[in-house]
């Protein structure tokens, strides 16, 4: 029960590790390497190890320290298969930024096969090296750690450390859908009905009346207007 929990315990660690390896622009600096080594996971002689690292930097201002793997697998071509998934925790101490001599601390289990029968047994150990670009990026790594049950192991990696960015590119999807329908339908039915009926129609209507009778009648003059 213990051991599962402190699997348990690995795998969130791996989870929720890279949250605070974030720096201010929101970059994760990793790096990988892999490479041979000679430990004492054998009960007689020297076993041949190969091993598969990988960190993180974390961005902490008083000191440059690292999280992460490392898996390491050993044989003894003979009886003993040995692999060991442990957690590190890396200090860069001379304070020249992620790289020169460092010390660092291996906690995980160790998984022994031999004779057909698996011991699973928990581990623990410190390690010491220093990392060394050669190029922009690509380091070489000699190292050697002691602990328990392993002895003691010496070997070399050679890796790269790149650079992870974590901001989703902004994908300013500015649909600016400004349907601006200006359905100005300005009808200026200007119906001017004027329907200026001007019967200006001076009805001069004269009627005379030119009756000579023998009583003289005055001529009278009718006006309609």
């Amino acid at each position: 029960m213990g051991r599962n929990v402190f699997l348990l315990g690995i795998i969130l660690f791996l989870l929720n590790f890279g949250v605070f390896a974030q720096d201010n622009d929101n970059n994760i600096i990793i790096s990988g390497g892999l490479g041979p080594e000679l430990n004492w996971n054998s009960r007689e002689g020297v076993a041949l190890g190969a091993l598969i690292s990988g960190d993180c930097e974390l961005p902490f201002s008083f000191a440059q320290l690292a999280a992460g793997l490392v898996f390491t697998f050993s044989l003894n071509f003979s009886d003993t298969i040995v692999f060991e998934p442990t957690a590190l925790f890396r200090w860069y101490f001379l304070g020249l930024g992620y790289e020169g001599f460092f010390a660092q601390v291996d906690l995980g289990v160790h998984v022994i096969i031999e004779y057909g029968i698996s011991v699973l047994l928990f581990e623990g150990g410190l390690r010491g090296g220093y990392r060394m670009f050669l190029f922009d990026d690509f380091y070489i790594e000699p190292y050697g750690r002691f602990g328990y049950p392993f002895a003691m192991g010496v070997g070399v990696l050679a890796g790269l450390r790149f650079k992870l960015n974590l901001n989703s590119s902004n994908s300013n999807t500015n649909t600016n859908n400004n349907v601006n329908i200006n359905t100005n339908t300005n009808t200026n039915t200007n119906i001017n009905t004027d329907n200026i009926f001007n019967n200006d129609f001076e009805n001069d209507f004269y009627i005379d009346f030119d009756i000579d009778l023998d009583n003289d009648f005055d001529t009278e003059e009718y006006s309609y207007e």
